[in-house]
């Protein structure tokens, strides 16, 4: 039965992370989360919930988080890779650190927690990874180069790990959110590149819209577990899932964009080919 599954998800403590965290359990789920701080999950309270002090960018650290999940649970059948943050900036305005911060959180801790999750679900083989993208990491906008890229990275991997995993029983899908009601247009969910040039001013325009749309997103971040729930359950599930319909349209419109040009360049692209 999809009750008796156990749920592992990092992020936990806020947006889409802790509105699925909390309606998982409403329904009655096995649920395991991860925060930096374990103090931030203090407030949930259910014999159903196991809340984990965890530092993403430590594989000792993952490491232990999973093996109590698994002590605790008897088993973990469905990862969801939630935790991330934005960073906006042009390229050459954002540091090493900045840019390496972003990729350790947003990318290589992904990679990471799967690592450290796989032995799990490929010894029962069976199981479920989710791994949160953005749509951003399919369709980028305006001055959000470097958290694009970690995005299209997060999905990338998740359809190469797709064509791995199958043959073990192991499901992956990496879900494109698009705007949802919850804190990540706030400080503590984006962050911004200290030195700002002068000729990218118009990026801070772009910058000040993602505030403007602040409390009037889209998404409801208290349907993503139906809607997850729902994946698991799938008899042939997606390798991509794209999450609000602005997520959806915006998606359309970039496939549509893309199916344009290779046609366009379709001679170009032929021209390298040896003629028989």
């Amino acid at each position: 039965m999809e009750k008796s599954k156990v749920w592992y998800i990092t992020g936990a403590s806020k947006g889409i992370g802790r509105s699925l965290v909390e309606q998982l359990l409403l329904q009655g789920k096995k649920v395991a989360a991860t925060s930096r701080k374990i103090s931030a999950l203090s407030d949930i309270t259910s014999e159903n919930f196991l809340p984990l002090e965890m530092d993403l960018t430590d594989e000792k650290s993952i490491a232990t988080s999973l093996e109590k999940t698994k002590s605790v649970f008897g088993k973990i059948d469905i990862v969801v890779n939630n935790a991330g943050y934005g960073i906006g900036g042009a390229i050459e305005e954002l540091s090493e650190k900045e840019i390496n911060d972003n990729f350790n959180v947003n990318f290589f801790a992904v990679v990471k927690v799967i690592q450290q999750a796989l032995p799990y679900l490929r010894n029962q083989r069976s199981g479920y990874i989710i791994n949160i993208s953005s749509i951003a990491g399919f369709a980028p906008g305006i001055g959000w180069s470097i958290y694009s890229a970690a995005k299209f990275g997060v999905t990338g991997l998740s359809e190469a790990l797709a064509n791995d995993l199958k043959p073990l029983g192991i499901n992956v899908t990496a879900v494109l959110p698009g705007w949802f009601r919850t804190n990540f247009a706030k400080p503590d969910s984006i962050a911004f590149g200290k030195n700002q040039i002068d000729d990218y001013s118009f990026l801070r325009t772009a910058h000040q819209k993602m505030n403007e749309i602040d409390g009037k997103q889209l998404g409801n971040p208290d349907k993503v577990a139906k809607a997850f729930i729902e994946l698991v359950n799938s008899q042939n599930p997606p390798t991509i899932l794209f999450l609000g319909s602005d997520a959806y349209d915006r998606a359309i419109d970039k496939t549509n964009h893309l199916l344009q040009q290779i046609d366009e360049y379709k001679k170009l692209s032929s021209s390298t080919d040896f003629e028989e």
